[in-house]
């Protein structure tokens, strides 16, 4: 690898001094490190580039912080082939699953090819009325606002009717994103390799409304019917938009992929055992 791109969470507190590993890392790989955003300000020694020239000439994105980095690393990528190598510095996470003290390891098994590359569904989300696409990997997600009351929203797949929900907003989540806002609200895990969308209402006002899988090669439609309030559209909390009553808010699987660096020791029972906290028979 001739050039690496980074970006950290400067908050924090030992950010510099992981970044100065990497670079010493890095340095003896014969690698560059470079970065388009705040990054700059924990490494002064990185150099700092446009994304769009970035994105273009990086091999390997890493994405030291948590799994929000990660999902920063998505945004600034905007669909873009580049795998992606998170390094947790905290807890281990669902998609930062190098702890940093494995840093150095997990760099010299990207360089002798001995990583695996897991792909993961992006979604892709625009609002009626613009041009402008947003990625997702984790979830779409419309409701909030500044009241508690609840809104009407009408679901589309393909154009066939699926429901018109009375409640707090709705979540649309992909399987990476199915053990995040999804799950909290009542959502299935779903495996990384299952090809879904996951609908999950959040607070619906009727206890016959679950959570619903539907293939990824439908085109989602959620129109707001009835809204006392201004709505927010986030997509995986990177991004977001007002939308109010009479917006449609459309979502489909991209056309593009996220590549996430798997270590080769990668399990992801195992890691949902860890994070999850799941308990049973040890026989």
């Amino acid at each position: 690898m001739k050039k690496i791109g980074v970006t950290a969470n400067i908050r924090k507190p030992h950010t510099p001094a992981v970044l100065e590993r990497l670079a010493a890392a890095a340095g003896e790989m014969g690698a560059e490190l470079v970065c388009c955003d705040d990054t700059a300000q924990s490494l002064p020694s990185i150099r700092k580039i446009s994304r769009h020239r970035m994105v273009a000439e990086i091999e390997l994105f890493m994405a030291l912080g948590g799994d929000g980095t990660v999902l920063r690393a998505i945004s600034i990528l905007n669909g873009c082939d580049v795998p992606i190598l998170g390094v947790n510095l905290g807890s281990l996470g669902f998609m930062t699953t190098v702890t940093e003290d494995k840093l150095e390891h997990a760099l010299r098994c990207v360089q002798e090819g001995k990583c695996g590359i897991s792909e993961r569904t992006l979604a892709v989300c625009s609002l009626s009325g613009s041009k402008k696409e947003y990625i997702a990997l984790n979830d779409v997600a419309i409701g909030w606002g500044r009241s508690s009351r609840v809104v009407t929203l009408n679901v589309r797949a393909d154009g066939e009717e699926v429901s018109s929900y009375v409640c707090d907003g709705i979540v649309v989540s992909t399987p990476t994103g199915s053990t995040g806002h999804s799950l909290s609200s009542g959502g299935p895990i779903i495996h990384p390799e299952v090809r879904a969308f996951v609908l999950s209402p959040i607070c619906p006002h009727t206890l016959s409304n679950r959570p619903l899988v539907i293939p990824d090669t439908c085109v989602i439609e959620v129109e707001v019917l009835a809204a006392s309030k201004t709505l927010l559209l986030t997509m995986d909390g990177q991004e977001q938009l007002e939308v109010s009553k009479g917006d449609v808010i459309q979502i489909a699987r991209s056309p593009h992929s996220a590549k996430l660096v798997r270590l080769p020791d990668y399990n992801y029972y195992s890691l949902l055992r860890h994070k999850l906290h799941w308990r049973g028979s040890t026989v």
